[in-house]
């Protein structure tokens, strides 16, 4: 497809579905897991554990990659992520607040590194979701405990770094605590990013790589939020050292590998734009902040390119990856997620500038807690939601994007996509 020429709306919503499929397919473990994989175990067990959205579909992989070698273990995943495997036992779980089947999960891999020694492997498959699918409560506190610890987090604007410092000051299994029950075996992480800056610690809370983080921090966190813990929460957060999560020096040397990151997701889908004859200019892979803030200053980012051709003169797409956060504060919220509040805070803040589409999408195919990964913007849009009888302003003050985009039919549904790095964001200026 040539940049030249007329971009009309049909058009451009194909060309953005395009480059968000691309960004997803880069990150999918049944192309990607093979390539990072270790030399075969010569000797000793291979245990399997693994924790997160892709949990399951990784597990397919290995078997796919590893025929002929003897795999055990278990791995958790999200309910309706759940793939055939045949020596890997899968076990679903729910997300993002976590259910029973989440500690029985948890308690299941800590079981499998049992009693290994130093001629085993365990190979670890983690990506997003891990921190809620990982629900083992510390010692003194109970599943209904962190089920509460983890709504407020999720309605308090906290990023992921911060709700996963909380949540891995209240487990016995994140934060390193499976890779010490695993030594002195040999362990092998092969990870998918979902979180700003793939810090290995922030990935599903680290189960396997040393916590830098105390319970100091998670206190903090606590209190900047305005969180009012249940008295046994507030306890353990003050524990003594001794009962900090292991720091680093205290483990055993881990091999980490990323197979799939926000940013080689965000590479892919600059090639495919390309390929259309559009410029592309990678804004960044970990953006945070307020979702209908993020949507104001993108917008104004867009109008420049537009008017002045900076950063980039049209044809172009923005690109960018990350997580923003939405801040419910005293309202009722309405259904939506960050991406869908991202793109009405987006349209709001251009009032049908014409020549302008954006989409924006979960790569795991759902906006929080939604059936969508996310949704379109148009020029119309305003125009389009206004003709439905709704306000715009109003039901981004209610929490209620979803609702919107449903309303207008521009919302993105892909199921389940088995992979998670994080959402992407792309901006076409024609």
């Amino acid at each position: 497809m040539s940049g030249a020429g007329t971009w009309d709306d049909a058009r451009a919503r194909a060309a953005l579905r395009a480059l968000f499929d691309a960004a997803v397919a880069a990150a999918d473990p049944r192309r990607v897991l093979a390539a990072h994989l270790p030399p075969k175990p010569a000797s000793g067990r291979c245990v399997v554990v693994g924790a997160g959205k892709s949990a399951a579909v990784m597990a397919a992989a290995l078997e796919a990659a590893w025929p002929d070698v003897d795999l055990t273990g278990t791995v958790v995943t999200r309910y309706q992520h759940a793939v055939p495997t045949r020596r890997i036992e899968v076990i679903e779980a729910s997300h993002p607040v976590p259910d029973e089947n989440s500690e029985r999960g948890a308690r299941r891999l800590l079981e499998r590194v049992q009693g290994l020694g130093p001629d085993d492997l365990v190979l670890a498959l983690i990506s997003g979701g891990g921190s809620a699918l990982l629900a083992l409560p510390a010692p003194g506190l109970t599943l209904a405990d962190k089920q509460a610890v983890n709504r407020a987090l999720l309605h308090s604007g906290a990023t992921i770094t911060e709700m996963n410092t909380v949540r891995k000051h209240l487990s016995a299994i994140k934060g390193g605590r499976l890779a010490a029950a695993a030594a002195p075996a040999r362990i092998v992480t092969l990870a998918i990013s979902d979180v700003p800056g793939d810090d290995p610690a922030v990935i599903a809370s680290g189960p396997t790589v040393p916590d830098r983080t105390t319970f100091a921090d998670a206190r903090e966190i606590v209190a900047r939020y305005g969180i009012d813990p249940a008295p046994q929460v507030a306890s353990r957060l003050a524990a003594s050292a001794a009962e900090e999560t292991p720091k680093p020096g205290s483990l055993p040397a881990t091999d980490y590998r990323m197979i799939a990151t926000p940013m080689m997701a965000l590479r892919a889908a600059a090639a495919a734009a390309r390929g259309m004859g559009l410029r592309p200019l990678i804004l960044g892979d970990a953006l945070e902040g307020e979702s209908r803030e993020m949507g104001t200053m993108l917008a104004g980012v867009a109008r420049a390119a537009q008017a002045h051709g900076e950063p980039l003169a049209p044809p172009c797409v923005l690109l960018s990856g990350g997580e923003t956060t939405v801040t419910i504060g005293g309202v009722k919220p309405g259904r939506g997620g960050r991406n869908t509040e991202f793109l009405l805070g987006f349209a709001v803040a251009l009032q049908g500038a014409s020549g302008i589409w954006a989409v924006a999408g979960d790569t795991d195919g759902i906006d929080g807690t939604e059936d969508a990964a996310g949704a379109l913007v148009a020029p119309d849009t305003i125009l389009r939601a206004r003709a439905a009888g709704l306000d715009p302003r109003a039901v981004l003050a209610a929490h209620d994007s979803y609702g919107l985009f449903d309303a207008i039919g521009d919302l993105i549904r892909t199921g389940p996509t088995l992979t998670n790095v994080n959402d992407i964001r792309a901006i076409l200026i024609a």
